[in-house]
């Protein structure tokens, strides 16, 4: 089975789970929590991904990273399933899944947007307005900022790239002149 299919049928799972608790978004935001944790922590991660370390100690130490964190039950059961079961290794892959069709599930639709300059809130709003009109859902924007876009912005929305930026336009017009 490919990593991709096992991330998905545990995400699919977890939102099950959390559906039928009507906790979808504490437990993205708990999924995200521990998948931030293990990708920052090293040690942590080649610990609880080795199989030479037993698993009574993996389960062990996730119990104390469970406590700490004060996650659910729900979410703790989650985690020790995923040692037990050896895919802990797969959990950054699964919050993102999870997210994607928590999002799905929510009619929520997440927008990437870079700009040239600090984009005003009235301006932010009015694209996020435009963007709800458009797709019928409920838009969340993540904006930074790119000086390397000269001018203009670029958005990125379920995995499709708009780009209206200066720069891109200015290599348009390059390639053109350079084809003849």
């Amino acid at each position: 089975m490919s990593n991709s299919a096992i991330s998905i049928r545990y995400a699919k799972a977890l939102l099950n789970i959390a559906s039928e608790q009507k906790q979808v978004e504490e437990y993205a935001k708990e999924l995200a929590e521990v998948a931030t944790v293990i990708k920052q922590e090293d040690m942590l991660r080649l610990l609880l991904d080795s199989p030479t370390f037993p698993l009574a100690k993996k389960t062990a130490i996730m119990q104390d990273i469970v406590a700490k964190m004060e996650l659910s039950d729900g979410m703790g059961k989650f985690i020790y399933l995923l040692i037990k079961k050896g895919r802990i290794v797969y959990l950054p892959q699964i919050d993102a899944d999870y997210r994607k069709f928590a999002d799905d599930l929510s009619g929520i639709v997440r927008v990437n947007i870079k700009a040239a300059s600090k984009l005003t809130k009235k301006r932010t709003d009015e694209i996020k307005a435009g963007l709800e009109t458009k797709t019928g859902k409920q838009i969340v924007l993540n904006v930074d900022k790119d000086t390397s876009l000269i001018g203009g912005l670029q958005a990125e929305m379920g995995g499709k790239l708009f780009d209206g930026s200066v720069k891109t336009q200015l290599k348009r017009i390059a390639d053109t002149l350079a084809k003849g």
